[in-house]
């Protein structure tokens, strides 16, 4: 088997972007840099194949760099990770150790304030845990994913109408096209700090963005989820908007998905 980064950039210099990243695999890197343009790279004696694009969107890059891969196993990547010397040996290790997952997801260090997930013990995903892992864990077996026709929705997520939540949707497609997936407690490198893309605050906007998200991961129990997540996170989110204003504004986007 062979292993392919899928990496996600902006206005990146590829040449010193592979360097950073400590990359030591065959890759796809998807540039969104207002020029359109594609060139080879050699790193490690594996190829870095660039394709730069006049656009912008996270989903929309993550589908580019998805239809071009090419290898055995592709794992989605962003330009602020750092990645273990090791990273090729343990992914494809994982997938040798499970034979029947057609997408495994691993873990990557990230500052306490910017950890949504971390995996301490081996076990399978399904629609009751999948809104949490972001999608530089995920790697996945691409033939599986050319014929599922899975992608990433262009609405949700950097550059996007709504700010943030593709990759979870992405993980509930892949569970609606019958696909294994398993989390296992192993770690393939770091994300270095950096301000957010997407993220400028706990206002009105993320709290009506996720309303329209949870609408789509969970459909009739959104609103119950809805009122869940805030009061489980109301420390942090609600010091300057009050839990029930923040459950109106989640409400509001839970209507206008339904609207759609």
């Amino acid at each position: 088997m062979e292993l392919q980064l899928l990496i996600s950039a902006v206005n990146a210099d590829p040449a010193a972007l592979i360097r950073k990243m400590n990359i030591r695999s065959d890759a796809v890197l998807v540039n969104q840099c207002g020029k359109v343009s594609y060139e080879e790279l050699s790193t490690e004696g594996y190829t870095v194949r660039v394709f730069s694009f006049d656009e912008k969107g996270v989903g929309l890059s993550r589908n580019n760099a998805l239809m071009r891969a090419d290898r055995d196993i592709c794992l989605f990547s962003d330009e602020d990770i750092v990645y273990a010397d090791d990273y090729r040996t343990k992914v494809l290790d994982a997938f040798e150790k499970h034979p029947d997952a057609d997408m495994i997801l691993f873990n990557v260090d990230v500052c306490e304030a910017r950890r949504t997930y971390h995996i301490d013990h081996e076990h399978r995903v399904g629609r009751h845990n999948c809104g949490r892992y972001a999608a530089y864990s995920m790697a996945l077996r691409t033939k599986v994913m050319h014929d599922k026709n899975v992608h990433f929705s262009l609405l949700f997520g950097g550059g996007a109408k709504y700010s943030n939540g593709e990759d979870s949707l992405f993980i509930l497609d892949c569970l609606r096209a019958g696909m294994k997936i398993v989390a296992v407690p192993v770690t393939i490198g770091a994300e270095e700090e950096r301000e957010s893309t997407w993220f400028s605050g706990y206002h009105e906007k993320f709290f009506f963005d996720r309303g329209v998200l949870y609408e789509h991961l969970y459909g009739r129990l959104a609103k119950v989820l809805s009122l869940r997540f805030l009061l489980a996170h109301r420390k942090v989110m609600c010091r300057e908007i009050p839990v029930s204003k923040a459950y109106r504004l989640m409400c509001e986007g839970l209507k206008e998905a339904r609207a759609r």
